[in-house]
């Protein structure tokens, strides 16, 4: 999927994919004109971050709501205007000072001195505007992952641990610096692990970056930005390992080589195996030459079979013994089973400015989330939307693939929890474009959820934020969590600019929205990398890397969608540690708070008649009250047949569940 730029991205797309890691970006782009840019592309060319209008809508497309409260809001970084619905913002800690560039001044030699660390020799015909964009994003925030009462966020630059003992009230520990993007983090025990991906990371997490590469000879920049950055001995790419039994003074104690380095990477746990973890890492980059690191391929499979792309790798961590972790297998997930060929999947075709493309072959997964609970993964794969059976995690084998003509770039995946349902989101335009506009379609930069049944799966709806964004907002579906309210399926997510928006995907056909908060564009004049990168509920609240911005904590409140019953039955599921990509199964206590939301979910469905739920309801209040005596237990005990009786005549399947667990609790409460 390696297409090249348009006139008006390629100096971005070009420094971006090189020096930033997320050639994504030009898997997304269209082949640039053969003849001179006319004026108009002449002048993107100089500022490619202005704004950019939608074209019209396709046939057959809806758009966004430019009704919706959230259209039209106050622009700033600090001061931008808010709105939500059925989420309370608690608090936003600003980036600490060691990951801001600290300058807003394009002349600011702060500036240079960054592009220069990131490897730009020649900055001369990139736009001052865009030179302090790039320069920023080299301090962007990135993913979240949770152990305790500590919050780890990753950035470009390194990784912040906050304690969240008091969420409204968090406070920042430490701010482990250690340079090289993308920053994409995972915990366990004593361990953290880090995805590094671009190259001016270093062995030791040093801040000097390595020297740029020598200006090219004139008239051959183009081949100088295809060509990788020279060969360094302290270069790393690709799994960073610390201590963290200080958690105040992480150590490295190991740092796993990969050929495309780490974009992204998921913790894997073997039921089965309790010595060792298991890293899968996604790489999207470029194949860093075999004199950086022995073996590195970047060749097309028919001339090269040992090639690094059109696979993942798969590390092995001893738990005991982290600094002997080593890449121990590099899965072949493409490959066609008939042939042989390593190349065995691709995008079926896609959309682009210009209409439909032709198929490009899917060379690398972008994130795998993993389900261990029932022995699947879902890998969300540039080009397909793959599932993968992972019992044997060191030799993960794919079991099913999809792709559709919507989807733009594959980007992260989702279980329902039953592992019934799998939203995958689409990344249209890499996370650096306006993908919300009102003509923007709303099947573009969306989520396509998908029924899983016998390791098959099937199409069944798409979900896009609903309100429409403006032109210097990057808005395109991004990270998200389950939401365990029991008896629905409800994911938080992260739409960049868009903010955040909570689904309910328990009909997968009939995806809707419950809840969302949303900020003001950061630049009314120019389209600047901001807005939510990931959004995810941890023990009663909701957690969001803001890229710019820092940290958001935020509250669910009751609703006509959402009532305090069901919000209080999800802040009942505790855990000890959350890695969003290793998903766990989530169980509900048999408490009285989740009988009374699934009363409440009864009621909204109309399931039993009125008097019924009243008569629920005054039961479970009465136990309540009297502190669950007997008596009072006995009563609630006698309901429970009836519940069951009426669950095998329900009109739907989710209603057929939820007065089984209902009269499941009811049988033998707990306190």
């Amino acid at each position: 999927m390696n297409r090249v730029p348009t006139v008006a991205l390629r100096v971005a797309v070009a420094a971006i994919s090189l020096f930033f890691g997320v050639n994504r970006l030009q898997a997304q782009a269209q082949k640039p004109a053969s003849s001179p840019p006319a004026p108009a592309a002449a002048e993107e060319e100089r500022n490619p971050f202005a704004p950019e209008p939608a074209p019209a809508l396709p046939a057959g497309m809806t758009g966004s709501d430019v009704n919706d409260p959230r259209a039209k809001l106050a622009p700033g970084l600090y001061d931008a205007g808010e709105t939500s619905l059925g989420i309370k913002h608690l608090t936003l800690l600003k980036k600490p000072d060691a990951f801001q560039l600290g300058t807003d001044d394009t002349d600011n030699p702060k500036v240079q001195k960054t592009l220069g660390l990131l490897g730009m020799s020649d900055t001369s015909k990139i736009p001052k505007p865009m030179q302090l964009v790039l320069a920023q994003l080299a301090f962007a925030n990135s993913d979240l992952a949770f152990q305790g009462n500590h919050l780890f966020q990753g950035n470009f630059y390194g990784v912040s641990i906050f304690d969240i003992s008091n969420p409204a009230n968090a406070t920042l520990l430490t701010s482990l610096v250690c340079p090289g993007g993308q920053g994409d983090v995972s915990v366990y025990k004593n361990l953290l692990f880090m995805s590094v991906e671009m190259p001016n990371g270093r062995l030791d997490c040093g801040t000097q970056g390595f020297p740029p590469d020598p200006a090219p000879p004139a008239g051959d920049a183009k081949e100088q930005r295809r060509r990788p950055p020279a060969a360094q001995q302290d270069r790393f790419r690709g799994v960073r390992i610390f201590d963290i039994s200080d958690i105040k003074n992480p150590k490295q104690v190991a740092a796993v080589q990969t050929c495309r380095g780490s974009h992204t990477h998921t913790l894997v746990i073997d039921p089965n195996d309790k010595d060792n973890v298991y890293i899968y890492v996604s790489g999207t980059s470029f194949v860093r030459q075999p004199e950086e690191l022995a073996g590195c391929s970047g060749e097309a499979p028919d001339k090269d079979p040992n090639t690094a792309l059109f696979r993942i790798d798969v590390i092995k961590v001893p738990v005991a013994a982290p600094q002997e972790a080593k890449v121990v297998s590099s899965p072949r997930v493409f490959i066609d089973p008939r042939t042989g060929a390593l190349n065995g999947l691709n995008n079926g075709g896609t959309h682009g400015k210009k209409g439909s493309e032709k198929p490009a072959d899917t060379n690398q997964c972008h994130d795998i989330t993993v389900y261990s609970a029932i022995g699947l993964a879902a890998g969300a794969c540039s080009g397909n939307g793959i599932l993968l059976d992972i019992k044997d995690p060191v030799n993960p084998k794919r079991v099913d693939a999809v792709n559709d003509p919507n989807y733009s770039y594959w980007h992260s995946a989702s279980f329902s929890n039953d592992g019934s349902k799998v939203v995958f989101t689409d990344e249209w335009g890499g996370g650096l474009g306006a993908r919300c506009r009102p003509n923007d379609p709303n099947k573009w930069g969306a989520d396509a959820i998908f029924r899983l049944k016998d390791g098959k799966l099937s199409f069944a709806n798409y979900y896009k934020l609903p309100a429409a964004q403006s032109d210097t907002e990057n808005c395109v579906a991004h990270n998200g969590s389950l939401v365990p309210v029991p008896g629905r399926d409800i994911e938080v997510q992260a739409w960049y600019q868009g903010g955040i928006s909570v689904m309910d995907f328990t009909d997968p056909a009939k995806p809707f929205e419950i809840a969302y908060f949303d900020r003001g564009p950061i630049d009314p004049k120019m389209l600047v990398l901001g807005g939510d990168w990931s959004a995810y509920w941890y023990n009663g609240h909701i957690y969001a890397s803001e890229i710019a911005r820092g940290l958001d904590v935020f509250e669910l409140t009751p609703t006509k969608f959402l009532t305090q019953n069901e919000i209080d039955a999800a802040k009942a599921v505790r855990v000890t540690e959350l890695n969003v990509q290793n998903q766990q199964k989530i169980e509900w206590p048999a408490q009285l708070i989740v009988a009374k939301a699934y009363v409440d979910q009864l009621s909204r469905s109309q399931a039993l008649p009125a008097n019924r739920i009243a008569d629920l309801q005054k039961a479970i209040q009465k136990a309540e009250s009297s502190h669950m005596e007997k008596k009072d237990l006995a009563k609630l005990k006698r309901m429970a047949p009836s519940l069951e009786k009426s669950a095998a005549s329900a009109k739907s399947p989710a209603d057929a569940t939820r007065l089984h667990d209902l009269a499941e609790i009811l049988k033998h409460p707990s306190a």
